[in-house]
């Protein structure tokens, strides 16, 4: 399924196994002190570079992707740090734009591995799975050594184990409503939380926000004296135009407009992410009317700038598309670029989500731009069962229009005959396919259609 050699990838699934013990992503005890007890025994290798750190919501991935991209272009050694990963665990961890080997990963883990029983010793809870993974991504991106390291959130932000990294530029993407068991469904209390990886004296690059959120980031901004640059206000996307395989850009940044800035992925949040970006990396390198990126270097950037499982088209004729939107916010900015930016005659949705979603604004969102919906679930033991899934589609729905396939692959068989059949029971082209509802039920399709991880 992938190029690695079989050795590494047993090596690798023995250290999985080994970090699986430990507390789940989904399972936090909010505090930084494990996180730091561990940094401190290997030196503390987060402060051994500049960190742009990456919150927020919705679109920190993508926005981490680009950012990544264009310091690389600019000609910095850039380490990455993402969580979930869509199909191997050594996409949370990248080197110079691209994953960790499976030998690496290992190796990284071998190495911190000894410090792990010290640190669990001190306290009444254990390190957690995501407090290991931020630690050895900090040691990895010192060893290599990198110039940056973006970093992104893994959940909230004060207490999430990245948060020891002192981030000059903090990137706040737009904020809602996701992991109400562990952040509570208060909108202003998320921001609040996310607020956090705001440092003193840093930049806050935003988003376009709620007005109580942005009133939380700006009260976050004044305290700690950091400077304030707004999606919309300080810079943003003057103009989009949709283009084959992506849209065409131009954009004010903090330095200058960049013109003829060809980014390959859809949607008018995706043009918002480039913004973001494009302001973080002029904001690391003190943007001002003298200090404008340059321009070639910004285009080869985002026109190579990728974005695995993001509106990404796996295979034609019918088009399949798979996108790892999870909550209602997410779920609304893909069903608005499939309508904008794709005329498919009939759309047929796969959805598999997870047991703590909100599986009703997940599909409401969808509803609109999707003629059926095949219901799903995915390779993950917190998968929702299908057929719960199924009554909570009917009065959104109706019966007519949905299927249950418990698997994934009969799912997406199933969906690409719907989407060539027309009313009649004919076959017709002009039909498409998206795979969403989890980043997990994302990353299986993707592998199903033999996609690398990267």
């Amino acid at each position: 399924m992938t190029g690695f050699e079989t050795g590494a990838l047993e090596e690798l699934r023995q250290v999985e196994s080994e970090l699986n013990t430990r507390w789940p992503e989904t399972k936090i005890e909010p505090s930084l002190d494990r996180i730091r007890a561990l940094a401190d025994i290997l030196g503390d290798p987060q402060g051994s570079y500049p960190v742009v750190h990456v919150g927020g919501t919705n679109g920190k991935t993508s926005t981490s992707r680009m950012i990544d991209s264009l310091l690389t272009r600019i000609g910095l050694r850039t380490g990455r740090y993402t969580s979930p990963h869509l199909q191997l665990a050594t996409e949370r961890i990248s080197v110079d734009g691209a994953p960790i080997s499976p030998e690496r990963y290992v190796e990284i883990y071998r190495d911190v591995e000894p410090y792990l029983s010290i640190v669990d010793a001190r306290g009444d809870v254990p390190m957690s799975k995501f407090e290991v993974l931020t630690g050895m991504a900090f040691a990895a991106f010192a060893d290599a050594p990198v110039d940056a390291a973006v970093i992104e959130v893994g959940m909230g932000g004060s207490w999430d184990a990245t948060n020891i990294a002192d981030g000059r530029i903090a990137v706040i993407t737009p904020i809602g409503i996701d992991h109400v068991e562990y952040l509570g469904g208060d909108l202003a209390g998320i921001a609040e939380e996310k607020a956090g990886i705001i440092k003193p004296g840093a930049v806050a690059v935003m988003a376009k926000q709620d007005p109580a959120v942005e009133q939380v980031l700006l009260r976050r901004c004044a305290e700690v004296d950091a400077t304030v640059a707004r999606l919309g206000s300080e810079f943003g996307v003057i103009q989009r135009d949709i283009a084959v395989g992506g849209q065409m850009l131009r954009l004010q940044g903090l330095a200058g407009e960049y013109d003829e800035v060809f980014l390959p992925l859809h949607g008018a949040h995706q043009a918002a992410n480039a913004a973001l970006a494009l302001a973080a990396v002029e904001a690391f390198f003190g943007a001002g009317p003298d200090r404008q990126l340059d321009i070639e270097a910004v285009r080869e950037a985002f026109a190579t700038a990728t974005s695995p499982g993001r509106l990404e088209r796996v295979r034609t004729a019918p088009t399949v598309l798979v996108d790892a939107a999870h909550n209602p916010q997410g779920a609304e900015a893909l069903a608005k670029a499939l309508d904008e930016e794709f005329g498919f005659r009939k759309l047929v949705a796969v959805v598999g989500v997870m047991q703590e979603k909100d599986a009703v604004g997940i599909l409401s969102a969808l509803e609109p731009v999707v003629h059926e919906v095949v219901l799903t679930s995915n390779s993950s033991p917190r998968a929702m069962d299908p057929d719960l899934l199924a009554g909570i589609a009917i009065p959104i729905f109706g019966d007519d229009r949905m299927v249950v396939q418990p698997h994934l692959d009969d799912a997406i068989e199933e969906a690409v005959r719907l989407a060539e059949e027309s009313d009649d029971g004919d076959i017709v082209s002009g039909g498409g396919v998206v795979v969403t509802g989890s980043v997990v039920t994302a990353g299986d399709a993707r592998a199903l259609f033999g996609k690398e991880p990267s």
